[in-house]
């Protein structure tokens, strides 16, 4: 066996289309859509991300302002610019990139953006309207799950699906959308005993947790979807996932890949949550 590639391009490339056009339409009408990403670190990885996002954006026809507050930055600061960008009104997206200073947290500062621009789905405000089923952006990587299922018409309804992490960033905001689309979700973590009996039993594995190579054949059942989640950095400047890709692809029926499976997908949710906050404005 040897698992079909879900790849990411196509779904991506569709939703930055549709995304142009409804942009074009605001800027047309004297309401150009603009995102503001807040950074404060000198992660290379980080602002590889972040150049992908800008680039994507202008071609888009989103403006994009990156605002790099220095790797020292103190929390104050942080929450400041935020709360600023927040309540300008030519802003319609804020996302507050990570990793962030010793000392600064995600969970803490993410506050301070407005609810309704908070694109990635970083306030807690968003993560708590996203579990009680209420309307809300949810986190864009979670969400690329999903859509990238959803996409390549994998069943989700009856189906048993394991996550396998539980940040607020992916896992458990993952688990949450999952359940909405009627699957039946196990979220596993660290201190999950036998890792592998428990995927092993799952029709669809979602790997997140930021572990290279952590997802062997040994987790996955024969047939299984897997989504792997993982950007890892490699020696030579590459990328590689959470899953063994090499051993997983000959046991489970479907793989996403790294790069060109979530990625993509997540920053044109990025860049459609924008435009969606922009026009409710």
């Amino acid at each position: 066996m040897s698992a079909t590639p879900l790849n990411g391009k196509e779904l991506a490339a569709s939703l930055r289309a549709s995304t142009a056009a409804e942009a074009a339409r605001l800027t047309a009408a004297g309401s150009p859509p603009r995102l503001a990403v807040v950074v404060a670190t000198a992660d290379e990885s980080s602002a590889w991300y972040v150049r992908s996002i800008a680039k994507a954006a202008a071609k888009a026809g989103i403006g994009c302002d990156v605002v790099d507050l220095g790797e020292h930055a103190a929390p104050d600061a942080i929450r400041a610019k935020l709360a600023e960008l927040s309540a300008d009104p030519g802003v319609h997206g804020v996302i507050l990139q990570t990793p962030l200073p010793e000392g600064a947290s995600l969970e803490e500062l993410a506050g301070a953006i407005a609810f309704e621009k908070d694109v990635d789905g970083a306030n807690p405000l968003s993560l708590g309207r996203l579990a009680a089923g209420l309307p809300a952006f949810a986190p864009a990587t979670a969400e690329a799950v999903v859509r990238i299922l959803e996409h390549h018409r994998v069943e989700l309804t009856g189906r048993h699906v394991a996550v396998v992490g539980r940040s607020n960033v992916v896992g458990k905001p993952a688990a949450h959308l999952l359940l909405d689309k009627n699957a039946t979700v196990t979220v596993c973590h660290s201190r999950t005993k036998d890792l592998a009996a428990v995927t092993s039993a799952a029709d669809v594995v979602v790997a997140a947790v930021g572990r290279a190579g952590l997802i062997g054949a040994e987790h996955v059942r024969a047939g299984a979807v897997v989504v792997d989640v993982g950007t890892n950095p490699t020696e030579d400047g590459g990328l590689t996932g959470d899953v063994d890709a090499a051993s997983v692809a000959e046991r489970a029926g479907a793989l996403t890949p790294v790069p060109g499976g979530v990625g993509p997908v997540t920053t044109a949710l990025l860049l459609q949550h924008t435009v969606r906050a922009a026009a409710r404005r």
